[in-house]
């Protein structure tokens, strides 16, 4: 069972470098992130090991937010071999976050 990884400045970039990584750009204070925390929690064990779910605090981690240019929580990306191929802002359902995963392997 796949858990969801928390990055940071530190683990961002040698995480999301190979492979399919979905990122929940993310913070405590704001009320729709924590509505999507078990959604991830069911996308990372639907998704196994094919993909990493992940989640960064952008108050922890300002830079990456600016990297990003993250303006809205939740922002969520799917990111292939390092580079952003999808995008949603805002809680989404389990299913199309799956299907955005599963997209991005083809």
């Amino acid at each position: 069972m796949s858990e969801v990884k928390h990055l940071n400045s530190e683990n961002f970039a040698a995480t999301v470098a190979s492979g399919v990584t979905l990122v929940d750009f993310w913070a405590e204070w704001c009320g729709p992130c924590r509505m999507l925390g078990p959604i991830l929690d069911k996308v990372a064990e639907e998704i196994g090991d094919d993909a990493i779910v992940a989640k960064v605090n952008v108050d922890e981690s300002p830079q990456l937010s600016t990297e990003y240019a993250i303006r809205t929580i939740p922002a969520i990306f799917i990111l292939k071999d390092g580079k952003k191929v999808n995008e949603f802002i805002g809680v989404k359902d389990q299913q199309t976050l799956v299907n955005a995963i599963k997209a991005a392997y083809k």
